[in-house]
């Protein structure tokens, strides 16, 4: 039986700890989305993960640490680059793949010769990692390739009795994975854009982020497909003007692809990116927005929970409006493209 406990508490901390340490698996609330976490030195604990997730044992789950000095306890090639960025923005919503050391098993790595570790910001992560005295190996709390869980009730909802606990802490503030990159010669590596922006990061390091453009996979999140709803999904390109949305020409381009492929509206949640536009609501199933105004921290905040309260309900058809891709709209439309079935540019 799962345990579903307000994170809020010491005491229900103190208690999903010990059951880290026994080789449990607990779901527990980042800044970003829940997590799955298990003792990150314990094999038998990691390989329930994979289990419960059903996720492939070639995609590699991060290494959640409660203080930053603890990287290089698990991490080689820790040189003063890494260390500017640790400073700047742990903890928070950054992780960082590092050549690993011997006490990070290859089951967390999926055999590779790198770590992904990052210090998460969520009070109630760190006091669970703190108590638990190991790493925390965490993908995130729900089925592999579902959509990413921002609430303890979507966790409840795929993984409530396959797992021993469950600390609810609310709503993740950013509702987006974390940044990754890889350090190499150097160099920084963008291998999954999150809820930190590039142009952030760049202003820290004084130099550009370069593109990983390797087939080979080095963190969670470089699937083609992933976050995806069981439904159809649809994204739609919106129609920029000067980088900025054109309402009235996206509205034509949502209409004009409904009636090329006969979907009916009816049938159809559409997902809009803010109020701005001047639409029918009654003329569609259900229509829902990702922020009032054109936000794009709110945007991506809401992002996965709008995604599965579409994929719950009675309609068959998703479709969402993207954003411009620049800042967090970058990090938007990475998981908008990997959630989608159907791509309209």
């Amino acid at each position: 039986m799962t345990k579903w406990l307000s994170g809020y508490y010491e005491d229900n901390i103190i208690f999903a700890a010990e059951i880290i340490k026994k080789g449990g698996l607990v779901a527990f609330p980042t800044e970003t989305v829940y997590g799955l976490g298990a003792n990150a030195l314990d094999k038998i604990a990691v390989a329930r993960v994979f289990e419960v997730k059903g996720r492939p044992d070639f995609d590699p789950l991060i290494v959640h640490i409660a203080s930053k000095e603890d990287i290089y306890l698990y991490a080689e090639g820790v040189e003063k680059e890494v260390e500017k960025l640790i400073d700047h923005f742990w903890p928070g919503p950054l992780t960082i793949v590092l050549p690993k050391k011997d006490s990070i098993p290859s089951i967390v790595t999926a055999g590779l010769s790198t770590v992904a570790i990052r210090m998460p910001k969520n009070p109630i992560a760190l006091k669970l990692i703190k108590y638990s005295g190991v790493p925390i190996a965490a993908p995130s709390a729900n089925p592999f390739g579902y959509i990413s869980p921002t609430s303890a009730f979507q966790v409840a909802d795929t993984l409530y009795g396959k797992i021993d606990c469950i600390l609810d802490g609310g709503k993740c503030e950013f509702g987006l994975e974390s940044t990754v990159l890889a350090f190499d010669n150097g160099e920084f590596y963008l291998l999954r854009p999150g809820a930190l922006d590039l142009e952030t990061i760049e202003k820290v390091i004084c130099k550009p982020i370069r593109l990983y453009d390797s087939d080979k996979i080095l963190s969670p999140g470089q699937s083609p497909r992933h976050y995806s709803p069981k439904k159809n999904t649809i994204l739609i390109y919106p129609h920029l003007d000067h980088e900025q949305i054109d309402f009235t020409e996206t509205i034509k381009k949502i209409y004009n692809y409904l009636t090329a492929n006969q979907i009916d509206s009816k049938d159809l949640f559409l997902i809009l990116p803010c109020k701005n536009f001047d639409i029918n609501e009654k003329s569609f199933g259900m229509v829902d927005y990702l922020s009032d105004e054109f936000d794009l921290k709110t945007m991506a905040s809401n992002l996965f929970e709008k995604l599965y309260l579409a994929d719950k309900s009675s309609q068959n058809t998703i479709m969402i409006i993207g954003v411009p891709m620049k800042h967090l709209g970058l990090s938007i439309m990475n998981r908008l493209e990997k959630a989608s079935n159907i791509v309209i540019r």
